[in-house]
């Protein structure tokens, strides 16, 4: 009996599998793994559900729900078998003993998505690692058919020198990639501290996968990236310089989405690509506003910015999709200090991105302008609202009857109340 199934080029038809367990704290999504199935260009015959107290140790399945799915297997001529779960290499072995194919579960399913959508060689690295992480717990499974040879008369062989062969190999692999990797961390710091000498501050994209941050990306920096109603449809970060008035050059940087319990072994993987959402001065973290669950897919963001220690970072709430919601009219809500703390937009109808540039350029951490001015009596208004920041620290008068002013405010206000009062850098006298 063959335990080793090749996994077919494209087109698997694939029974999906999704067992509601009463010890699970916050179960998976079973529309969300539909997603995932399609998304990954499997094509689900059949959706199986039951309950559970808790997961069996050797199946994961109770008896008579796998005779269930072999029942469906074999009717439907399926390919695979999907289950909404992570398995054990052990119940992902006796599994295929019994239902004769290949079987796969949510860890081994995000990881087939992210192999496929890789492009740049940093992402097909990070992807290759995760993979052979993964497979390295499930290596023994391709060799199921040797383990009689392990010693005993008549029953020496090949079976342990070819396994510790390929662990070897695997071990090799990994090392292999992880010091490439360090080596992309390396220059990623580099270029990150290039951007903090030059005082060019960075804003990066966050949110649950396809909540639309790469449409955002593309109106707000004129740029192509990939879109697609898909889960994952991007996974390089892209970056890009924008020019803000007011505020001068910032960089964008769209991420890699998140999901629902995102498999450790990707959150490893992927941590050179998630440093750059550590390292940014803002975060625009992106929310599908029309989704049902948007309240848990929020939580779900917050737990993965934890564990990469991006929690901290000052983050803007922009709330997409508006246009699948009645009455939508793109707007900034202020907390009791007047300061941005959600964006309502819809990037695919382009509504909205002028809210969102002005709440960047309020939310950003900005320079501090410290200046000794001369105004003349005509600059009156000017004078006023300096005074209304409580930007104003001395105040003379000189023999000619003009205003001596030292003022100190942040870079952004500054212009600010510029723009406002009509004057350029260039009206004003500086002492």
């Amino acid at each position: 009996m063959a335990l080793f199934f090749e996994r077919p080029e494209s087109g698997e038809r694939a029974v999906l599998v999704h067992i509601k367990l009463n010890s699970e704290s916050e179960p998976e999504d079973p529309r969300e793994f539909e997603e995932l199935v399609i998304a990954a260009g499997g094509d689900p015959v059949e959706f199986i559900t039951g309950s559970r107290q808790s997961p069996s140790a050797k199946l994961f399945v109770g008896t008579g729900k796998l005779e269930e799915i072999h029942a469906v297997v074999k009717s439907a001529c399926a390919e695979l078998v999907i289950f909404n779960h992570n398995l054990s290499p052990s119940q992902e072995r006796n599994l295929e003993a019994v239902l004769q194919c290949r079987v796969l579960d949510r860890t081994g399913l995000i990881l087939d998505i992210f192999a496929q959508r890789a492009r740049t060689h940093e992402g097909k690295l990070q992807v290759e690692l995760a993979q052979l992480q993964h497979l390295a717990s499930r290596l023994v499974r391709g060799w199921t058919h040797l383990e009689r040879q392990k010693g005993g008369i008549g029953m020496r062989g090949p079976g342990e020198t070819q396994l510790e062969s390929d662990r070897r190999m695997v071990r090799d692999r990994i090392k292999l990639i992880q010091k490439r990797l360090e080596k992309v961390r390396k220059q990623r710091d580099q270029g990150r501290r290039g951007r903090q000498r030059s005082e060019i501050p960075t804003v990066s994209l966050v949110g649950y996968t396809n909540a639309g941050k790469s449409t955002l990306f593309n109106k707000l920096t004129n740029a192509d990236v990939f879109v697609a109603d898909q889960l994952f449809a991007t996974l390089d970060p892209t970056m890009r310089r924008l020019d803000v008035a007011d505020l001068g050059a910032v960089i964008i940087a769209d991420t890699v989405g998140f999901i629902s319990h995102l498999p450790h072994r990707l959150v490893d993987a992927f941590r050179a690509t998630l440093e750059e959402a550590a390292s940014a001065n803002l975060l625009l973290h992106v929310v599908d506003a029309s989704a049902e669950d948007r309240a848990t897919n929020i939580v779900r963001v917050d737990e993965v910015l934890k564990e990469i220690q991006a929690d901290k970072i000052p983050s803007l709430m922009i709330y997409n999709k508006g246009d699948l919601l009645d009455d939508f009219s793109p707007r900034i809500d202020r907390d009791a200090q007047g300061l941005p703390v959600a964006v309502w937009v819809s990037a695919l109808a382009g509504q909205g991105m002028d809210v969102v540039l002005q709440a960047i350029i309020e939310r950003l951490p900005s320079k501090i302008v410290h200046k000794h001015l001369q105004l003349q009596q005509s600059q009156g208004s000017f004078r006023a609202a300096l005074y209304r920041h409580k930007a104003v620290l001395n105040e003379s008068v000189s023999e000619k009857g003009a205003i001596n002013l030292e003022i100190q405010l942040s870079e952004n206000d500054f212009f600010r109340i510029l723009k406002a009062e009509g004057l350029k850098t260039h009206d004003l006298v500086t002492l």
